[in-house]
């Protein structure tokens, strides 16, 4: 009589199991239909569903729950998706394994960054990277913080300049500087350019923000500070884009939060108007993360730790942005 664990053996499953229909896994467990992936993997959709089938007759479960205007991960599907991702990200990667055979470094890195971040130091690095490696090329894409974080962890990117809420203890964090932010109007707004501005006089006024400006999120201390103003509840525009929320307040839309260095410029140019508080305004800190456990080219070796020794040389208020 046949052992009926034997189904869920590890070596029955890697000796078995096909990467292609992995990749083909991770691309559906990301869509938001069979017809979805199909299209993001050049496929047709019944080559996807016999995929998805072959991948759920070799894991021995039901990875996926589908029905009409249903499309989601069983427990087995988000734990092998959990898994799937990491691997994909070393497969995609094994090319950095054949290390550069001459002196220079020809290395591309891929930088995930969250909206307009503003960084001296971090330029100062890029500049510094380049001038030693002018061969190498950079990727920089923008992303939510999450997202940037999400293709560290996924080893799409060699690493991410973004927020953090929660630590991820298969990830590496490193401070890079500290920011400040402010509320600030438009000149189309009724309170721009009026001096001596209280917190009473911005009871009501209707307000733009950020996508993780709550409670629960990454910018929880804006959160508090736009409550303590007493703006209305009634939130007129929102992004995850730094330079659309900014957009937003210069347009009027209402009274919203950026950092006060990146606002500085649009202060003196006449686009923004600081309206209080001016003191005690919530500090967020903006981190590099990288994940240790990817393989790394030169120039991503290279280029995290100039990032990382400029960090370690500079004290942090000089990397505090007032």
């Amino acid at each position: 009589m046949s052992d009926p664990s034997h189904r869920y053996h590890p070596d029955r499953i890697a000796r078995e199991l096909d990467w292609n229909l992995l990749r083909t896994f991770v691309v559906l467990a990301e869509s938001h239909s069979v017809t979805d992936a199909a299209n993001r993997l050049g496929l047709r959709q019944p080559s996807v569903s016999a995929a998805l089938k072959k991948l759920e007759d070799r894991i021995g479960r039901k990875l996926l729950d589908r029905s009409p205007g249903h499309f989601a991960l069983t427990d087995a599907g988000r734990l092998l998706y959990r898994e799937a991702v990491e691997i994909n990200g070393s497969v995609l990667r094994l090319s950095t394994l054949m290390r550069e055979l001459t002196d220079e470094v020809q290395g591309n890195v891929r930088i995930t960054v969250a909206s307009h971040v503003v960084s001296p130091l971090l330029d100062n690095a890029l500049a510094r990277f380049h001038a030693k490696h002018p061969k190498a090329t950079l990727s920089i894409e923008v992303f939510s913080s999450a997202d940037a974080i999400a293709e560290v962890t996924a080893k799409r990117a060699s690493f991410a300049v973004c927020l953090v809420k929660d630590h991820n203890p298969k990830l590496e964090y490193r401070r890079l500087f500290r920011e400040f932010f402010g509320l600030f109007c438009g000149p189309p707004h009724p309170l721009f350019g009026k001096p001596d501005l209280s917190l009473r006089d911005l009871a009501g006024h209707s307000s733009v923000s950020f996508e993780t400006d709550r409670l629960q999120d990454v910018l929880k201390p804006v959160t508090v500070m736009r409550a303590q103003a007493e703006l209305g509840q009634k939130i007129t525009g929102i992004s995850s884009h730094l330079e659309e929320v900014r957009r937003m307040i210069v347009a009027g839309l209402g009274i919203g939060p950026l950092p006060l260095h990146v606002a500085a410029r649009d202060v003196r140019d006449g686009l923004l108007w600081q309206v209080p508080p001016y003191e005690g305004l919530p500090a967020i800190d903006v981190h590099v993360v990288w994940n240790q456990a990817a393989v790394k080219n030169r120039a991503e070796d290279l280029l995290l730790q100039e990032i990382l020794n400029a960090i370690d040389t500079t004290p942090m208020e000089e990397r505090t942005y007032r």
